[in-house]
């Protein structure tokens, strides 16, 4: 069983983007932050792009990241709960880390309540107004049947394909990322919609590559966690305040609204 009581979340890893050196750099650096997380943690939420690009083949995953893997391995050992969430580049995510890790594979949102705090938590794609182009092809990618035909292709075609695309898409995130916020940007507006229904204390994202910390009402707050590729940002649940934070840099400013 695990010693601690905190929730720690990120998201928007990216591994394997911007090559293998420096995602080597970025991966060290998330080990030291996983290290520090083991001390005091009994839950830990990866909210989707991990990877920058993930396909698991009936035999076959992705080369590298066996340092990271073997730390989640040394958490899941240790009794912390792992949860992974897909994300717009690690989407086609099946059952390998459930049966090495005994991770929980979130396909879309988990709402969830610890310590009589209500959370509310999906990566953020597709959500809100607009992007109707991507929310177009997200069913297509999910479908069973792309899914189906991607995995004829040998791994050195169909991964180097899915590479050139995602780092497409990866760049379009970091540029809305360094963009201004919007006070009616697309994921407030979603949570603000769900508020109207259900109450949640938190809401928490990925996605945007932009930490946030936004209050939607009195009792509700919306935080996105940023990156890792910009920010080195997260957030942590003591049992009474989510709190963002950043690791292994001075604090910069978290948007707040």
């Amino acid at each position: 069983m695990p010693t601690g009581n905190k929730l720690y979340f990120a998201s928007d890893f990216h591994l394997g983007v911007r090559g293998a050196e420096t995602s080597a750099v970025r991966e060290a650096r998330i080990i030291r932050w996983l290290d520090m997380v083991k001390v005091d943690a009994a839950e830990l939420f990866l909210v989707g792009d991990v990877f920058d690009f993930w396909f698991e083949y009936k035999t076959v995953v992705p080369r590298g990241y066996i340092r990271f893997l073997g730390k989640l391995a040394e958490l899941a050992d240790a009794g912390i709960k792992l949860y992974f969430f897909k994300g717009n580049h690690d989407m086609w995510m099946f059952d390998y880390f459930e049966k090495e890790l005994n991770a929980t594979i979130i396909t879309n949102e988990l709402e969830m309540e610890r310590n009589g705090k209500t959370f509310y938590l999906h990566h953020g794609d597709g959500l809100g107004p607009g992007d109707k182009k991507y929310k177009f092809l997200k069913k297509i990618f999910r479908s069973r049947l792309c899914q189906w035909m991607f995995a004829r292709l040998h791994p050195n075609l169909g991964i180097g394909l899915a590479n050139a695309w995602s780092h497409d898409s990866k760049q379009t995130n970091a540029r809305i990322g360094e963009a201004k916020l919007h006070p009616q940007e697309w994921i407030q507006v979603y949570s603000r919609e769900l508020l109207q229904s259900k109450h949640y204390d938190y809401m928490v994202y990925g996605h945007r590559h932009k930490p946030l910390d936004i209050a939607l009402t009195e009792r509700s707050r919306y935080v996105n966690l940023g990156d890792w590729l910009y920010n080195s940002s997260y957030a942590v649940f003591d049992g009474t305040e989510l709190t963002l934070k950043y690791f292994e840099r001075e604090a910069i400013p978290v948007w707040k609204h």
